[in-house]
């Protein structure tokens, strides 16, 4: 499944809510924004795509098909407009600024920044006045489109059109990530998230990459202004000979291969342009040298070496290959794809372990990362693998060891995090495994073992 959020529209260069609203449309920088999406997916055969009824949705696909057919010249399916790819609905606040709306309803705001899944406001309908908790709808609203869209398209790729709420709460139903989870994501105009189903939901899924923004030209999403806390790209390692094997490496200190460098060079190219302000690694050698091979292009930035992000311990199974694990130890490797949290590795780690100590890691980078004098936010360069970075972005979006497959890390892949109200606040996902600098919208680095 291919998500996409509608372009810039007038609203969003007003910076007004429009949820329901229907009367903004794209500016010319949206109408560019789908054109640039189109040639980003230019590549791909839908066999469906859906989109939002609102006009900013509608445009933005209409430019999407429009720049394909023109780089293709072939015709993409006919979009199917469905109301449960509508935006969330904020009846009281629509069509006002978001500074009127902190300023006429304070403590509503207070609870939409804080606690987004606990608003509560009045909706009138026929029957008179009732509460109405506009995110818990909105969650419901996008498990109904699953529920009615996916047993139609089993092995088929589709195409989503839609807005940041409901994308939102179209991945968080995916992972099963609940309603407390719709502010741990972001969605930039036009940018391009890739969900893969194993089955129907309820079933594993997997957020093989969120918020893509390169074929914009914008390598990251923007950082906020006036964020008080600190920016953190997390990096997996480039690939290694074991990698393309798949073959089990763990804490075996494998090197680079010529392909995992010319992927960490990708990823130094594509952060090239960002300031990196402090760099942590792993200090094995893998994530080692893809830190040092980025940070090439940041010759004065030193490289700290942190041992709790070194990768998990499989024990025994280390420098095994799959076959080789299931003759020795049969049916846990099995257990480890199905039920992952409930192995423990021979002589090795159990993911509880990898847990506390990638997520101590973690925690402290953040507290350590000072506040910027300049009131702009440090931005941190982290390098590990591939087990710790899915703990890392797992307890980030409030999940535990047993959704450790939820989350796909591909080599030398970005995700961005950053800290937007200071290093205890609440952190934000604001780009997953992102590989646009490795070439396309999938992922097309090794799937090979850990």
């Amino acid at each position: 499944m291919i998500l996409v959020r509608h372009g810039e529209s007038t609203f969003n260069a007003q910076r007004k809510v429009q949820g329901h609203n229907d009367e903004s449309s794209l500016t010319e920088a949206g109408l560019q924004g789908a054109s640039q999406v189109g040639s980003a997916l230019q590549d791909l055969s839908f066999a469906a795509v859906y989109s939002s009824p609102f006009k900013r949705a509608r445009e933005t696909t209409n430019g999407i098909l429009s720049q394909m057919t023109a780089a293709k010249g072939s015709t993409p399916p006919t979009p199917q407009f469905t109301d449960n790819l509508r935006e969330i609905s904020l009846p009281l606040w629509e069509g006002l600024t978001f500074d009127e709306v902190e300023s006429k309803f304070p403590e509503l705001y207070r609870c939409w920044r804080d606690r987004p899944h606990e608003l509560c406001m009045p909706l009138v309908t026929e029957a008179g006045t009732e509460e109405f908790y506009p995110v818990v709808a909105l969650y419901e609203q996008a498990k109904r489109f699953w529920q009615e869209t996916l047993p139609c398209h089993a092995e088929e790729t589709i195409l989503v059109v839609a807005h940041s709420g409901i994308n939102r709460c179209l991945i968080s139903a995916a992972m099963n990530l609940g309603v407390t989870g719709y502010k741990a994501l972001y969605q930039s105009n036009c940018g391009i998230s890739v969900v893969n189903f194993s089955g129907v939901l309820g079933d594993p899924a997997q957020l093989e990459s969120m918020n893509q923004t390169g074929h914009l030209g914008e390598p990251l999403p923007k950082i906020r202004k006036n964020q008080k806390g600190p920016r953190l790209l997390l990096v997996r390692h480039g690939e290694t000979e074991w990698n393309r094997q798949k073959r089990f490496q763990g804490q075996i200190d494998v090197p680079l291969n010529d392909n995992g460098r010319t992927q960490s060079q990708q990823a130094g190219a594509f952060l090239q342009s960002t300031r990196i302000d402090r760099a942590v690694t792993s200090p094995m050698l893998r994530p080692k040298e893809t830190a040092e091979i980025i940070l090439q292009h940041h010759p004065h930035i030193p490289l700290e070496l942190e041992d709790n992000l070194q990768e998990i311990s499989h024990g025994l199974w280390e420098g095994k290959l799959e076959a080789e694990i299931e003759q020795e130890f049969p049916g846990e490797l099995q257990r480890w794809q199905q039920t992952p949290a409930e192995v423990q590795m021979p002589e090795g780690e159990n993911l509880n372990q990898v847990w506390e100590r990638a997520i101590a890691a973690w925690e402290k980078i953040v507290a350590s990362t000072s506040a910027n004098p300049a009131d702009s936010a440090i931005t941190v360069l982290v390098v590990a693998h591939d087990a710790v970075n899915k703990a890392i972005l797992c307890h980030l979006a409030g999940q535990g060891p047993e959704a450790f497959w939820s989350f796909k890390q591909g080599n030398g892949a970005v995700s961005v995090i950053d800290y937007p109200d200071g290093a205890t606040g609440r952190p934000v996902i604001q780009a997953m495994n992102l590989t646009h600098h490795q070439g396309g919208v999938l992922d097309k680095t090794a799937a090979g073992a850990l």
